[in-house]
């Protein structure tokens, strides 16, 4: 069956040269974009239930942009300042630049990892003295948690924000030939909006190991999957399947 209509469990990227306008363009297609999940930030009061005082904290450890905005966000609404000589261990530059949104880059010490925290493991021995938190959501992958706690350093962990299925009720009848998935929590979204989703002629399509577990518990049938060596991006995945039915 021919691809006609993709939606992708993501939000809209904010390019126009973006792979996907790509692949659109290209195979004539429509491919409309919709997070099949959302970020919630916690209250101060969860924070401080939690036992988390900024106080205590030398270094802020960074995973997203999202963990920026709310460990900032909090701080505000705690009344807390942040010290100028507070550090920022940052999983990307990604992540760095946006900081700039709450402080002066130049002026403050701001650690980035090549490609994630790993790349950080000397800097952070460097500061084994230092306190270490880490703005979390309530969904976190061990690999930081194991990482960090290899090092033996003083750290805590602060669910500063959670991810929360979307409402999709809307889509109940719309029809797609291809949904893009790229988080076991876009399939739990998936059958928490639609418990009797049935899959079809529908075709899906997973990025990332965890997504292909998650689909395979769901017993959906996963008919593109990237990244792989022959196709790293999820739209090099899909254009892959739209030529090999031709």
């Amino acid at each position: 069956m021919k691809v006609k209509t993709i939606l992708v469990s993501q939000p809209e990227p904010n390019t126009e040269n973006s792979p996907y306008a790509r692949l659109k363009e290209k195979h004539n297609l429509t491919i409309d974009f919709r997070p099949f999940i959302h970020v919630e930030g916690v209250a101060a009061k969860e924070v401080r239930h939690q036992k988390i005082d900024f106080n205590e904290f030398d270094t802020i450890i960074l995973t997203s942009r999202n963990s920026v905005d709310h460990f900032f966000r909090l701080a505000e609404e705690m009344r807390f300042k942040v010290p100028d000589t507070t550090k920022y261990f940052c999983q990307s530059e990604a992540v760095a630049y946006y900081l700039q949104k709450y402080v002066v880059y130049r002026k403050r010490k701001i650690y980035v990892g090549e490609k994630s925290l790993l790349d950080l493991e000397a800097t952070f021995k460097k500061f084994k003295n230092d306190r270490f938190l880490l703005p979390s959501s309530d969904i976190l992958k061990p690999v930081i948690p194991n990482f960090l706690d290899s090092l033996e350093i003083n750290w805590r962990r602060a669910q500063l924000y959670k991810t929360v299925v979307s409402d999709l009720s809307d889509l109940r009848d719309v029809y797609y030939d291809i949904l893009v998935f790229f988080s076991p929590s876009g399939i739990e979204s998936l059958f928490k909006n639609f418990p009797d989703f049935e899959q079809n002629n529908t075709r899906i399509a997973v990025y990332g190991n965890t997504t292909i577990e998650a689909a395979d518990r769901a017993k959906l049938r996963i008919d593109i999957k990237a990244p792989t060596k022959e196709t790293p991006s999820m739209t090099m995945a899909i254009e892959k399947y739209i030529k090999e039915l031709v």
